[in-house]
């Protein structure tokens, strides 16, 4: 398993698609049905699937224990969401404790981690 995290617009979905070949077999989480992850190459915008697990009263922190079992060779794209100001709504302070919780478990999982900056990839766990 792979995980790429960092900033909005940092050029995680590019650097997947240079750095490892992928370009097709791509879920969106923005509009992907969920059990389409489990079987997806890659999923992008892993972080915007999170608030629609939780939108529809799903665990997500058991989804993505289950993804990482059953799809261990994905690739997961992920914004940094964590940063910054906490918000005043508890939705959104509840979402991104989510996604924070969820990263953890995706960075544990994967053999390489990797935390793009301005489009330049960092290995955090394992090698590039």
């Amino acid at each position: 398993m792979k995980f790429i995290t960092g900033g909005a617009y940092s050029g995680k979905r590019r650097f997947a698609a240079e750095r490892f070949g992928i370009t097709a077999g791509v879920a969106d989480g923005k509009e992907c049905a969920f059990n389409e992850v489990l079987t997806a190459k890659c999923v992008n915008n892993y972080h915007i699937l999170v608030r629609r697990l939780i939108a529809e009263n799903k665990d997500p922190i058991a989804f993505t224990e289950s993804l990482c079992a059953e799809n261990p060779d994905i690739t997961v794209i992920m914004d940094e969401v964590g940063c910054g100001i906490v918000p005043v709504e508890r939705t959104e302070r509840l979402w991104r404790e989510a996604c924070g919780r969820c990263g953890c478990i995706l960075a544990g999982k994967s053999d390489i981690v990797i935390r793009l900056i301005c489009g330049i990839g960092t290995a955090i766990k394992g090698e590039l």
